[in-house]
């Protein structure tokens, strides 16, 4: 039937886009546990409060496949908010590598509390 368009579907991202800063850190100790992110388009830390609690995923690329791909993922959440300007501490489940400082990381948009 001539009348039924079919529309392309645009593929939508359902995570917001962060970036990994660094370690929680003073001036003399360094705390591995704990890493500095920064999200996209959060810059108080009142915008910070709807994030507390989602997921974070760290994705890097491995050289062995396991399971018929060469990403692997490690898993975190969000704890809290660092400071003023919107930036978040996180605990993974795995500390972070020190190659992931300065790279990204998926803000999944679950569990929600809303």
């Amino acid at each position: 039937d001539a009348t039924m368009v079919e529309k392309k579907s645009q593929q939508t991202r359902l995570w917001c886009k962060g970036a990994v800063l660094g370690y929680k850190r003073g001036k003399t100790n360094q705390y591995n546990t704990t890493s500095l992110i920064k999200i996209d388009g959060v810059d108080e830390r009142s915008s910070v409060d709807f994030y507390l609690g989602k997921r974070l995923a760290y994705i890097y690329k491995a050289k062995r496949e396991i399971d018929g791909s060469k990403y692997r993922v490690i898993w975190g959440k969000v704890c809290r908010a660092h400071g003023n300007s919107g930036v978040v501490r996180a605990k993974f489940r795995k500390n972070l590598p020190p190659k992931a400082i300065g790279g990204r990381v998926r803000v999944m948009l679950y569990p929600s509390r809303v």
